[in-house]
């Protein structure tokens, strides 16, 4: 029995990043997809309906972290990972964020959270 893939989006205006998350999770079998804007990323969650979903806070379109309460809301069961590039905001205490990622982010760091 094989299985199911995890269904992973990275929002991020970074491209160099999104390539590096991209390919280290396609090699852990992870079906991933990417968004370098916040418009395009808010339309590929309610298309692509991924499990798991990196999220930038500044975009060039918005504050990617001000629609993860929306995104929640209207996708419980998403894992949420955060991604910032300065000290990360603040966010509320009850929104249920998986984990908060300081950029820059190794596969070290990343390899330590998908082992």
């Amino acid at each position: 029995m094989t299985k199911e893939r995890l269904k992973v989006l990275i929002i991020d205006d970074e491209k160099d990043l999104c390539l590096l998350i991209k390919a280290y999770l396609s090699r852990k079998n992870c079906d991933v997809h990417t968004a370098y804007t916040l418009s395009d990323g808010l339309s590929q969650v309610d298309q692509f309906l991924p499990d798991i979903l990196f999220l930038d806070n500044n975009l060039p379109d918005g504050l990617g972290w001000e629609k993860a309460e929306l995104i929640i809301k209207d996708h419980p069961n998403i894992k949420l990972h955060l991604l910032s590039a300065f000290n990360p905001p603040r966010i509320k205490d009850d929104l249920p964020v998986t984990k908060i990622w300081e950029k820059p982010i190794s596969l070290r760091d990343l390899d330590k959270f998908f082992s």
